[in-house]
């Protein structure tokens, strides 16, 4: 099996910063894409950013120039510097990704970690 575990998440006022951790741990072979979600209060989940093991980036509109996601291949850890928060960033953060185990391909979800901004 495959377990995401993400860390970071607090409150911050209005213009701060937080960085995100997640750490995949278990029986790895590989990990493909990793990416960070958030779902906030009667929203549904969307997609914040994602890289693939190559270092490719994507990121949705309403955090560009804002957020930055990175990853430490040998550590299995995906990272999201996030910057100049606004209170709409408020969500709880959801880590992502596919993963190939020795019992085969798994997409796998972390339990979440909360991230409060006050204005």
């Amino acid at each position: 099996q495959v377990q995401l575990v993400e860390s970071g998440g607090g409150l911050v006022q209005a213009g701060g910063s937080l960085k995100l951790s997640c750490e995949a741990s278990g029986s790895i072979l590989r990990i493909n894409t990793m990416g960070w979600y958030r779902q906030a209060p009667g929203k549904q989940r969307e997609l914040v950013a994602t890289i693939t093991s190559g270092g490719s980036t994507k990121y949705v509109n309403s955090v560009l120039g804002r957020f930055t996601i990175y990853r430490d291949n040998a550590k299995n850890t995906v990272y999201l510097q996030m910057n100049s928060l606004k209170p709409e960033d408020a969500a709880v953060y959801y880590c992502n990704t596919g993963a190939y185990s020795s019992t085969g391909y798994l997409e796998v979800w972390g339990q979440g970690t909360l991230v409060t901004v006050s204005s």
